[in-house]
């Protein structure tokens, strides 16, 4: 996406500055097993989400899964009304090592929402380096 562009009198382009949102941070830990030829990912916690319900709190949960195959998905339950929810959930990606290379694991925090879109209030990309 393009950052609007305004020209000054003498001609020269400025950049507008995008207002950076802070999002809050997500914990979580990697770790493979190369004899389960497994890859398991704990999604720790969650600090400082933004306030996404009129009530000043969010319903939080996360999605997670692994690209280019994005057969494989897994979710998180649901945490009420908190900005800071803990998860402690692990899950587990069967991936034969000589394939991890390369894959980004996916990382989608959203924000349940009972008769609506659940809202997207951040993510996290992580390409496998292994």
């Amino acid at each position: 996406e393009a950052s609007p562009v305004k020209t000054s009198s003498s001609g020269k382009k400025k950049e507008e500055e995008k207002e950076k949102k802070f999002l809050g941070r997500l914990s979580y830990n990697l770790d493979y097993d190369f004899d389960k030829n497994a890859l398991t990912v704990a999604i720790i916690k969650a600090e400082d989400l933004p306030a996404m319900d009129l009530g000043g709190t969010s319903d939080p949960y996360v999605k997670l899964f692994l690209l280019p195959d994005k057969k494989k998905k897994f979710q998180t339950k649901v945490q009420r009304k908190s900005l800071n929810p803990v998860f402690n959930e692990n899950f587990v990606f069967k991936v034969p090592y000589n394939e991890i290379g390369g894959q980004t694991l996916i990382l989608n925090v959203f924000d349940f929402d009972r008769f609506g879109k659940h809202d997207q209030v951040c993510d996290v990309c992580y390409t496998c380096m292994w």
